[in-house]
């Protein structure tokens, strides 16, 4: 699978983080209303783009793009648009121990 032209191809990373309303209410990541952009790894970029690398993190718009089903695995198509943030994991770790 190989995207083409101005698209990405992501997987979602997996939410682990839950949130306890006042009232009880038990809420995912997914499900908070105050959260804009998810996190992803990127599987696959097209050639056209040279900021972006295969496996690199990134946080895009969770209302962008489509989902796609491929040899059984979920994944979604964005645009580079879409993509507002690239983690660098070693700097995050620097950043992070400061």
């Amino acid at each position: 699978m190989k995207a083409i032209g101005n698209n990405i191809i992501i997987k979602t990373d997996k939410i682990k983080s839950t949130e306890k309303t006042t009232g009880g209410l038990l809420l995912i990541e997914k499900d908070r209303e105050d959260l804009r952009y998810q996190k992803a790894t990127i599987i696959s970029i097209s050639d056209d783009i040279k900021s972006l690398k295969k496996k690199d993190k990134i946080y895009y718009d969770k209302t962008a793009g489509f989902g796609i089903e491929f040899e059984k695995n979920k994944f979604k198509v964005i645009k580079l648009q879409d993509v507002v943030v690239v983690l660098w994991e070693k700097l995050m770790q620097a950043i992070l121990k400061n």
